[in-house]
């Protein structure tokens, strides 16, 4: 695994950038059909002022898959506004809209989402684009889950006890996860199951060193490889 020397600060989120080489992991062993659509809720964005600076609560995957890098600048260069990203899980992004800690959110969990316009915290909200999960995991594939739908993947992997990461965080990745542990009528525990509690590209740094298996979204899985 190599890793740049060079740091930046965004928020509240300082990161790296880190990029990965999953020499040792399949790249899409597979692929999870439920496609997951990231969405922006207007908190309570000030307009009609250019001096301002909004605060956007995101998720990991969206900070770490260098998104934001692209769209902020472009963003502030044709209309004015500073953004400041404070990169969190889903869970945690929602709670920050709802205590009025940011002015937009820009997250991943469907049901949270309407929860969160359902009771008067967001003003609107808007589809904004789509990514997709995949399971990746060793070039050997211990629990010969190439192939499976993703429940039966889980249920292979739990069989064979190999080491499973998650990033046991509350984000929309994670509640993902933990609904195909239910599907597949599981719960996971045990030393073969492992909760970082960390974003999405510490979660593959993990998964990569350990040579194991874990769910990521498409996005970033792409951007942390060389």
């Amino acid at each position: 695994m190599k890793e740049s020397n060079k740091n930046r600060t965004k928020g509240n989120h300082q990161a790296g950038k880190t990029r990965i080489k999953f020499s040792s992991l399949i790249t899409t062993i597979l692929i999870i059909a439920l496609i997951i659509t990231t969405f922006i809720f207007g908190v309570s964005c000030r307009t009609g002022e250019k001096d301002i600076e909004i605060i956007l609560a995101t998720t990991t995957s969206t900070y770490d898959s260098g998104l934001l890098d692209e769209l902020l600048p472009a963003f502030k260069e044709e209309y004015g506004y500073k953004v400041k990203p404070i990169a969190v899980g889903t869970g945690e992004a929602i709670a920050m809209g709802e205590r009025g800690e940011a002015d937009v959110i820009l997250v991943h969990s469907r049901s949270s989402e309407d929860e969160f316009v359902d009771g008067g915290f967001g003003i609107e909200r808007y589809d904004v684009m789509h990514n997709d999960f995949v399971i990746i995991g060793p070039v050997e594939d211990m629990a010969g889950i190439k192939g499976l739908d993703a429940a039966e993947a889980y249920a292979a992997i739990a069989g064979a006890r190999s080491l499973f990461v998650s990033r046991g965080d509350n984000s929309g990745t994670n509640k993902k996860e933990i609904s195909i542990w239910e599907e597949a009528g599981i719960t996971p525990e045990g030393d073969w199951y492992l909760e970082t509690g960390q974003g999405m590209g510490a979660t593959l740094r993990i998964a990569d060193e350990k040579n194991t298996y874990t769910m990521t979204d498409r996005g970033t899985y792409l951007s942390q490889q060389e």
